[in-house]
């Protein structure tokens, strides 16, 4: 393959943009391969500015569970724009959009839009102090809840991939309050609560961690975590940006039977434009402005255009029956090929699924936590990443990043990629 052209553009982008990017895993920094440029996409598939064609699994971060560019939600949105881009009004489409979130997803009773999931988290964070009047939050080690100072501790996503799992910039004063914990440890959590007893305004989790690759809750963690916040009068909110509606149409709270206080979403819920909701029970929404007295604005919140194709999106994942199951299926075909072929060239490799998501980890033990994650093999999977993409298959540029099936990626195009990474396997990497 030739990069000449995303060579260029990097060049280009350097001199005007930090690292010629706007979000960091994009730099492929930790990868060995040039950085691509995408120029287009449609389906399973995306171009780069070379005009290279690779079956996608980045699917921008989780966003595309039904292919790139499908073509009812591109139409939606197109007629969205012929109205307005933007009004900075209320829109009926905003009220439309909720009541199908809460149709759903059982936990909310009033939802309130923002244009990130970095927004949503960090007025998650805010209600359930004002709720409480505690302060300090609980977190999860590899956990990504975007780049708000007091929650960026210990994090994955690409302040992992980077070696920079906390950040620098942030003032000791707002990460005092935050305390990190080892998911899945439900000794540890007893204890810190025990340590921490009447100061803990809330617990914020993955229901599924995805940032430091997909790794599972083990047993009932999420059955135990909802049952003790609610004796210790803490706030659980789950942090579904990544798999609301991903997992299915509740969510992961449906999938494992854990119902949180506050849940933030993102991602699918705006068809591929930027979005981000928080939503959950009443007497803690209706602490947000203008009803309460803890502020939240923004003038593109809402925004008409990222609410069609929302809304469209979800019409969509509601019409299919099957599209759940289809995507499982698929998932799990992908992981047993590449278990296979792995065993076969006697590489040391675990891949973790859930519904639609998969991680691989070059390790030969199980990762349930963000340590044993830390274990993977980061030089096998950066040579891993170059050889899948000069034969036309897009991973992530990280070792910490789930990898996303859509309904776009048929069972030819799953054969087509457990036979690339075959001869990937194979060439010793």
């Amino acid at each position: 393959m030739i990069f000449k052209q995303s060579a260029r553009w990097r060049g280009r982008g350097v001199r005007s943009l930090v690292g010629a990017v706007n979000s960091p895993v994009r730099s492929f920094a930790a990868v060995e391969s040039p950085m691509l440029f995408a120029a287009k996409a449609g389906g399973p598939y995306l171009w780069d500015a070379d005009g290279n064609k690779y079956i996608d699994y980045i699917m921008s971060w989780g966003v595309g569970i039904l292919g790139h560019a499908y073509p009812p939600v591109v139409a939606a949105a197109v007629r969205a724009m012929k109205h307005g881009a933007s009004f900075g009004l209320a829109t009926a489409g905003e009220i439309r959009l909720a009541e199908k979130l809460k149709r759903h997803i059982k936990s909310l009773d009033k939802v309130r839009f923002v244009t990130s999931g970095t927004e949503a988290c960090m007025t998650a964070v805010r209600l359930s102090r004002a709720f409480t009047g505690k302060t300090k939050i609980l977190k999860f080690d590899g956990a990504y809840h975007g780049h708000f100072d007091s929650l960026l501790v210990k994090s994955g996503s690409g302040n992992l991939t980077l070696g920079l799992p906390s950040g620098k910039g942030i003032l000791p004063a707002y990460t005092r309050d935050t305390l990190s914990l080892p998911f899945n440890d439900i000794g540890m959590l007893k204890a810190a609560i025990a340590r921490n007893r009447g100061e803990i305004a809330a617990v914020i989790v993955e229901p599924v961690a995805c940032n430091a690759g997909v790794i599972l809750p083990q047993g009932d963690f999420l059955k135990y975590l909802r049952r003790m916040t609610k004796e210790a009068g803490m706030v659980l909110i789950f942090d579904e940006v990544i798999t609301g509606f991903r997992l299915g149409l509740g969510g992961a709270q449906k999938v494992f039977g854990a119902e949180p206080d506050l849940t933030c979403l993102g991602k699918i819920i705006g068809g591929g434009f930027p979005v981000g909701a928080v939503g959950g029970r009443r007497e803690i929404m209706d602490l947000l402005a203008p009803v309460g007295p803890v502020y939240q604005a923004g003038t593109l919140a809402g925004n008409p255009v990222a609410i069609a194709a929302g809304l469209q999106t979800l019409e969509c994942l509601e019409a299919s029956a099957s599209l759940y199951k289809d995507l499982e299926t698929k998932t799990f075909r992908l992981a047993a090929g590449i278990r296979q072929a792995a065993a076969a060239a006697g590489v040391a490799l675990k891949v973790n699924t859930i519904g639609s998501l998969f991680s691989l980890f070059f390790t030969d033990q199980p990762v349930t936590s963000y340590a044993a994650a830390l274990t993977t093999d980061k030089a096998r999977y950066a040579r891993w990443f170059s050889g899948l993409c000069r034969a036309g298959i897009l991973f992530p540029p990280s070792a910490f990043e789930a990898c996303f099936v859509s309904a776009g990626h048929t069972d030819a195009v799953i054969e087509k990629t457990v036979k690339g990474l075959t001869r990937v396997l194979e060439s010793g990497i």
